[in-house]
């Protein structure tokens, strides 16, 4: 599967983003997705995952209640709505994609659960 991230920015502090990932290649019901992001000099982080069965979700304790994962299976299309930026929400986020069975109704948090992923897009948030 090929992933296609989109929609970073330059955003104030407070604002909101929505990022999406196409997905293209196998059927896409069949993969778990998630969401990670590096900042300049940081190791990646989890941010937010979402499994392919029932749709289970997970987000990291700095995003939570801010950020809303999603999928459209008729889409293709993996979605992460970011809300009250802030700026240490700033960095390079990239989407993640797994078929493993593992990951069918709990998707991984840490990045050596996913083997797919898309090529990042910038989120800059200014104080």
């Amino acid at each position: 599967v090929q992933l296609q991230a989109s929609g970073g920015g330059l955003v104030q502090a407070g604002g909101s983003l929505r990022l999406s990932c196409a997905a293209s290649g196998r059927t896409f019901s069949s993969y778990s997705m998630g969401w990670f992001r590096q900042a300049s000099g940081k190791e990646r982080e989890f941010v937010a995952a979402i499994s392919r069965t029932l749709g289970v979700t997970y987000y990291a304790d700095s995003v939570k209640g801010r950020f809303t994962i999603s999928r459209d299976n008729a889409k293709n299309t993996v979605f992460l709505q970011m809300n009250s930026l802030k700026p240490e929400d700033t960095a390079v986020y990239y989407c993640a994609a797994t078929s493993r069975a593992t990951s069918r109704v709990v998707p991984s948090r840490t990045d050596l659960g996913y083997d797919y992923w898309g090529q990042g897009t910038l989120v800059t948030v200014s104080s």
